[in-house]
């Protein structure tokens, strides 16, 4: 066959080719999976908050500056919370009147988390859970509480201190 010719028969592909394809595809379905979380503004209060309240935490423009209100007392309920990841906090309201943050980094390998519900801060990269109350760890495998951010409630108001 010289070189102006074509081959006209069926197309073989080597077992490489197809392994190396396959494996182009699950990186890329990995990678998508990695995104940045504050490509999406906020999480919905996740225990006792109203269907389809959402808590964006992005009223300053996602900076951290302290002065700046996190959130509003009445967007975090009562035996629930808020995760504010542009904030970097979680805010959570385990008794009436009563409100707590922490950082919302998983201890156990550092995943956002990515829920507030049943009384507890949830990571489910690995289903750790963490206490609303203390941050402390209420199911593994994380073995160190969240740590503890300080805030301050003034009026309807909630900052970081």
């Amino acid at each position: 066959m010289s070189d102006d010719q074509a081959r006209t028969g069926p197309i073989t592909q080597t077992r490489r080719t197809l392994l190396a394809g396959a494996g182009a595809v699950g990186a890329a379905v990995v990678l998508a999976g990695c995104g940045d979380d504050d490509a999406t503004p906020g999480q919905a209060p996740t225990s006792g908050g109203p269907p389809g309240a959402t808590a964006t935490g992005d009223a300053g423009g996602g900076d951290r500056d302290s002065s700046a209100p996190l959130a509003r007392t009445t967007d975090i309920p009562v035996g629930g919370g808020a995760i504010y990841a542009s904030k970097g906090v979680v805010i959570t309201q385990p008794e009436a009147g009563q409100f707590k943050a922490f950082d919302p980094i998983c201890t156990h390998q550092g995943c956002p988390v990515s829920n507030v519900d049943g009384g507890t801060i949830n990571c489910t990269c690995h289903n750790s859970r963490f206490s609303i109350s203390d941050g402390s760890v209420k199911q593994g495998p994380a073995t160190k509480p969240l740590a503890a951010k300080e805030i301050k409630v003034e009026g309807d108001q909630i900052t970081l201190a």
